[in-house]
């Protein structure tokens, strides 16, 4: 057993973590381990006391993301190697598991997701149910489709795993205090930390949240509402089975999706632990509103078998051995959930190196992988692959404790849900984030959620099927999106662009950081382009729009899912370097309509004395007009690629401004289209996305991005550097665009690209975003792949649902642009469209 000590060892750290449990056990270990010095761990009670010690351990390859499956496999490769680098036992158990598919749909599901892990080094299988049988011979087969199988996978003792990670980091120098409590936290203007406590205070250069279900607790002292809720987890153990008993190797994991539940080997005996539905699933709630009571530490709750009842029936029907074994201990521990069940792990916008790695509902898995990572992102500045979807500044004002409630018994009980493409959860919405239009609009269509708003996916008509139905092939959604998408080109269509992430930047240094934080130049006054925020490496770390909208004062628009993200990276560049500029971030107070196609112009034109034509408002200017006597800043510019406009405007003006609109357009038979039509017009035009094209994994000049990059500007923007060693080496890859023969099914991105070789055909690379064409009549995607398979008529093939299907490498794009078109024409020749 650990030996406590109680006391500080010294004021001043480079980092303190607040938190003893695996998270930030592995955080310290990987930060000394890295050459840190001065790592300050401060635990109130003891390690492990919270969620780690009564964990049930569970270690997996699988994650239906993409680089969190970076995360699984790095702990799973740390924790093998632990035993013998600190000489401590972590009662690491591998097994293997497997998930078991007893319908037709979950037998897609891990074909979806077979293609999405052929491009990572994990290992994966999709196994038939004789092998499922061989492997746990006590199942019984009756509705076992197939199996997705992990070598590899198993169970850690997590009580051992934290004292190996905290020997390791004490062996690296870190300090682990224990009980010293946090009372207190005050920023310092140089952007330091004094942590206060009853033994004293440390003056940090940073400190790092990891205090699992007090973690709120913390956020309050500074004034931030950490959207974390505590939820009863319950785990049943059996007495020994003799048929258990009798085996000669250890039973692999498995996880009965339908059943809802996991099930492993404890010694001679049984584990399984369920997850209830929404419905009868419990959360703490008065740990919310009240805090966490001061002695809770190492304590459980009061069990409940009723609660579960349905899933241990199942889990009997399923192992039949267990009707006759007997339950000799039931844990209900408490488990931190955020409102998507992924953990928040980064430095927190709005609070100078403040740092968090909180929320994790997975916490054993992830401790090795988030450590690592985090303390990657801490020396060198930048995150070490992209994790966008753990951002803890995903979340906003609009996460208020009711949606944090509803959405976490959401994901509880959807644990085990099928994971469809586009997937839509409909728990705790909308939120207060709506835009003006939605109350006008949300009986009309489909709804989506980004970043708390409700943005139409696509549009009914009479005849249509309506409503969210989920398919790995195409559905309901299909044919409505196909009409949209002939709106857009042959007529007028209108979309509403709200939740844009939109920020304004002015001051005696605006151009100045400007010129310093983009790849791009400075866009003129009255002029717009499209900018990259570069990472020191080299990596995209962001895109927006940036217009020069007067002198001095810029108006910067990025991807809703953004906002925080880009709004923290550009406060830190100020704060760092002393730049005299005010950052206000105007998301919530501004509405965005864009109307594109061939008559926006002719129909924009009636509500305003402004001459539209191409000679006087070209292409990417903006400019201050008003439309049926409300004021927008308009920005010649359409991500369908067509002629079209953004409107920015008060969003109490929403309404007025789309009702004007509609009403001037009906002779030239105006419509609404939705973000699926939208995507499908980009992608045509040969248009990148941040997130799918370009994220912190790739730099600009793979992504095809060099139009924007001026390598040749006088200011050193961040990440200059790099892309001029980049560009020297040579790259190794490169994002091609391709068309695809298939059937009933279209790419989403990240499929894996296989390619017929002279031995054998191989993954050489994966798809980024793709779609079904309806211009052409055919699927199309974007993809990486190296670039000696990157010239246009290349033939490969994409793995969609179990089946690779023929693809071409084409040259892009498919559609010309409207503006390339006008110019082309001006000049006699005839553009494709």
């Amino acid at each position: 057993k650990e030996t406590s000590s109680p006391s500080l060892g010294k004021d001043r750290a480079d980092t303190v973590i607040i938190g003893g449990g695996c998270v930030g056990v592995s955080l310290a270990y990987h930060l000394a381990k890295a050459g840190l010095k001065d790592v300050v761990l401060l635990e109130k009670s003891e390690l492990t006391a919270g969620s780690t010690w009564h964990a049930a351990g569970l270690t997996t390859y699988f994650h239906p993301g993409i680089n969190l499956k970076k995360i699984h496999a790095y702990s799973i490769k740390l924790y093998e190697k632990l035993e013998e680098e600190t000489g401590q036992p972590v009662g690491f158990h591998q097994p293997g598991s497997i998930r078991i598919a007893s319908t037709p749909t979950r037998v897609d599901e891990f074909k979806y997701q077979m293609t999405r892990t052929g491009w990572h080094p994990t290992e994966q299988y999709l196994i038939t149910p004789e092998k499922v049988q061989e492997l746990f011979p006590l199942l019984n087969m009756d509705k076992v489709l197939a199996g997705l199988y992990n070598p590899g996978d198993g169970h850690i003792d997590p009580y051992s795993l934290t004292m190996a990670l905290a020997a390791g980091a004490r062996k690296y120098g870190a300090q682990l205090n224990f009980p010293v409590q946090v009372t207190n936290l005050n920023s310092r203007s140089d952007g330091t930390w004094e942590v206060e406590t009853p033994l004293g205070i440390i003056q940090a250069k940073r400190v790092v949240n990891t205090a699992g279900f007090w973690a709120r607790d913390v956020g309050k002292m500074i004034g931030l509402q950490h959207p974390l809720i505590p939820v009863h987890h319950q785990y049943v153990v059996t007495s020994t089975i003799p048929e258990v008993k009798a085996l000669k190797t250890e039973l692999p994991v498995i996880r009965d999706l339908e059943g809802s539940y996991y099930l492993r080997q404890e010694r001679d005996g049984l584990l399984f632990g369920p997850y209830e539905s929404e419905e009868k699933m419990k959360l703490q709630e008065s740990w919310v509103t009240n805090g966490v009571p001061p002695g809770f530490g190492k304590e459980l709750f009061e069990s409940d078998l009723d609660r579960i009842m349905e899933h241990i029936e199942a889990a009997m029907e399923m192992v039949p051995v267990l009707r006759k074994a007997d339950i000799v201990n039931t844990i209900a521990g408490p488990i931190t959930y955020s409102p998507d069940i992924l953990p928040m792990v980064g430095p927190h916008q709005g609070v100078r190196n403040y740092w968090v790695a909180i929320g994790f509902g997975y916490g054993i898995i992830h401790a090795g992988g988030m450590g690592k990572y985090l303390s990657d992102w801490i020396l060198e500045g930048e995150p070490p692959f992209d994790l966008i979807e753990v951002d803890p500044n995903r979340y906003g004002k609009w996460t208020t404790t009711e949606y944090t409630a509803a959405k976490a018994r959401e994901s509880y009980g959807f644990n085990n849900i099928v994971g469809y493409p586009k997937e839509e959860r409909f728990a705790g919405r909308p939120t207060e984030r709506t835009s003006g239009l939605y109350d006008l609009l949300k009986s009309k269509c489909s709804m989506g959620f980004h970043a708390g708003w409700e943005q139409p996916h696509w549009f009914y008509k009479p005849g249509d099927e309506t409503g969210y139905k989920p398919s790995f092939r195409r559905t309901n959604w299909f044919d409505p999106v196909g009409r949209e998408y002939k709106q857009v080109m042959e007529k007028v269509g209108v979309i509403d662009l709200s939740p844009f992430g939109k920020f304004k930047v002015k001051g005696t240094d605006s151009v100045k950081l400007l010129d310093h934080l983009f790849a791009n130049v400075v866009p003129k006054v009255g002029s717009t382009n499209i900018s990259h925020m570069l990472t020191p490496r080299g990596k995209v770390y962001a895109e927006l729009t940036v217009s020069q909208v007067y002198p001095g004062e810029f108006m910067l628009v990025t991807g809703s899912g953004s906002e925080l993200h880009d709004l923290r990276w550009i406060e830190e560049k100020i704060a760092r370097d002393g730049y005299k500029v005010e950052i206000e971030n105007v998301t919530d107070d501004m509405g965005v309509l864009s109307v594109a196609g061939p008559y926006a112009r002719q129909v924009l034109q009636k509500l305003t004395n402004e001459d539209l034509s191409d000679g006087s408002f070209k292409f990417l200017q903006c400019r201050h007009l008003k439309l049926s006597n409300i004021a927008v800043t308009a920005i010649r510019i359409s991500y369908t690629g067509e002629l079209g406009w953004e409107l920015y405007h008060r969003i109490e003006d929403s309404v007025p401004l789309y009702s004007a609109i509609m009403e001037a357009g009906q002779k030239e038979g105006i419509d609404n289209f939705g973000i699926y039509a939208l995507n499908t017009l980009r992608l045509e035009k040969g248009f990148r996305a941040w997130g799918a094209e370009m994220n912190c994994d790739t730099n600009p000049l793979e992504a095809g991005l060099e139009y924007f990059v001026k390598l040749n500007k006088a200011a050193d923007f961040t990440g200059k550097q790099a892309l001029k060693q980049i560009k020297e080496k040579g790259l190794k890859r490169r994002l091609v665009y391709l068309t695809l023969e298939t059937d009933n099914v279209d790419p989403e991105g990240n499929e894996s690209v296989w390619h017929n070789g002279k031995a054998r055909t191989i993954v050489i690379g994966n798809t980024t975003s793709g779609c079904f064409s309806y211009g052409a009549q055919q699927s199309l995607a974007f993809a990486y792949v190296p670039i000696e398979l990157s010239k246009v008529g290349q033939k490969l093939e994409v793995e969609l649902l179990g089946k690779n299907y023929p693809a071409t490498i084409i040259q892009e794009p498919l559609v010309l642009t409207e503006p390339t078109r006008m110019r082309l024409q001006r000049k006699g020749e005839s553009p494709k469209i």
